[in-house]
């Protein structure tokens, strides 16, 4: 089959990578200039299969409304005219129980062992180098409150059949010295030996070339001005390049539409609903001037609610969820103060290990903000849509670099009539007109 795939993150990427896998022609459409280059360009750098954990339990509205006058506060709702946002607002906290937290962690945990394989596969087939780290992730407290609370989010893990263990600041501390100059405040951690970390952007990009390689045609620079139909099928899909204003329209016998948080504007040319809203994540790139004194192990810093992660020569370190709308700004006085929250964190964890200075101050520290494209389970949208010919691969929240791997095998392989073998159920439930329509399982 001809297949176009809209969208060149990891999860575009990846599904590209393994629909050629199968013997399909594919065309990569974005509207960037390279691969990689949105929401996968700067995000924590962390395969985290032990922290598949969806943002909504029982605790999270409290918490919410608490850091809602917090301006660095973890998850900040911005309310917007927007209905759209106060839906999915609406539809999130119904997700706000037990039940519905077990039910979707399980199937969150499914998709990311089932991705974190998927990915080893890649990596070793076609060699690519990404500053991977294969050291775990570990994840420390400050507070005694929150590390008495470790143990339960450990077990739920366990039931689940991943290794997240409760440890120790001195065990912690063996792990990852680099800790060590702030183990004072240390109450004790957390460890996942099998999770891992690296670059997404460049694994992507590297994915994007190989696929090339292998026949895929790149139409980078390409905005998608509309979604084709006839007879309740898809017939075409209309781009237009942006260097030159030319049109081009394009058949195919299958579509994919993985466009992150943009996904929701696009599905409603031809009358699908999903209930994907972005949420505003940052992060901050900073230089490393003491190599030999920083971390190595991929961390979490559980007050900020922050991950840190080495590559090569630099430090990331990201966080913070904000639900206001399409908002890629870092010069108002809310994004300026969660940036520098990012960085003052890492001055005090590390003193002197990286550049920290801002850039009134002359530093060179590279902000970066993204949109994530989240749903309200924190489960994405794997699977066919109501509209013949055309499928979604999106809405993966903070998790994309966790599932994007397995997420692009998942739908290549619905798209190829396989069912992929894992306990998780691919949400081909892809709304037409405003119903609900559940169409692939995958469950095993």
């Amino acid at each position: 089959m001809r297949v176009v795939v809209l969208g060149a993150g990891i999860i575009g990427v990846s599904t590209a990578w393994h629909l050629l896998e199968r013997g399909h022609d594919v065309v990569l459409v974005d509207r960037q200039a390279d691969a990689a280059l949105e929401t996968s360009f700067g995000n924590a750098a962390q395969i985290s299969v032990s922290y598949c954990e969806p943002w909504a339990n029982r605790e999270a509205p409290l918490k919410a409304f608490k850091w809602l006058f917090d301006p660095e506060g973890p998850l900040k709702f911005r309310p917007q005219l927007d209905p759209g946002q106060w839906l999915w607002g609406l539809k999130f906290l119904a997700q706000c129980n037990d039940a519905a937290f077990e039910r979707n962690v399980a199937q969150l945990v499914a998709l990311g062992q089932y991705s974190h394989t998927a990915l080893k596969d890649i990596v070793a087939s076609t060699g690519i180098h990404y500053h991977r780290v294969t050291r775990g992730i570990a994840h420390y407290y400050t507070q005694q409150r929150s590390f008495d609370d470790a143990g339960h989010a450990a077990e739920v893990m366990h039931r689940h059949g991943v290794n997240r263990r409760v440890i120790s600041r001195e065990e912690l501390l063996r792990i990852e010295p680099a800790l060590q100059a702030f183990a004072h405040r240390i109450v004790g951690g957390t460890y996942t030996e099998s999770d891992e970390s690296g670059d997404c952007r460049v694994f992507t990009q590297a994915l994007a070339r190989q696929c090339v390689q292998r026949g895929m045609q790149a139409w980078m620079g390409h905005d998608v001005e509309r979604l084709n139909t006839a007879g309740g099928a898809m017939q075409s899909v209309r781009l237009r390049e942006r260097s030159t204003g030319h049109t081009r329209t394009v058949h195919a016998d299958a579509y994919v539409v993985a466009c992150g948080s943009y996904t929701t504007a696009l599905l409603k040319q031809v009358g699908v609903s999903v209930p994907i809203y972005p949420g505003k994540g940052y992060s901050a790139t900073l230089r490393l001037l003491k190599p030999e004194a920083a971390p190595v192990v991929s961390m979490i810093d559980d007050a900020l609610k922050i991950a840190i992660s080495r590559l090569g020569d630099q430090l990331r370190v990201a966080g913070t969820i904000e639900l206001g709308g399409f908002d890629l700004t870092l010069d108002t006085p809310l994004a300026r103060t969660r940036s520098a929250m990012l960085v003052r964190r890492i001055e005090e964890v590390f003193p002197g290990v990286a550049d920290t200075r801002l850039p009134e101050q002359g530093g060179d520290p590279q902000f970066w903000c993204g949109l994530r494209p989240a749903t309200p389970t924190n489960i994405p949208l794997i699977g066919r849509t109501a509209v013949g010919k055309l499928w979604v691969n999106a809405g993966h929240g903070t998790l994309g670099w966790t599932h994007g791997a397995g997420s692009g095998k998942a739908l290549a392989e619905l798209i190829s009539g396989q069912q992929p073998a894992m306990a998780f159920q691919c949400q081909g439930d892809v709304a037409h007109r405003g119903g609900w329509m559940p169409r692939v399982s995958s469950a095993t």
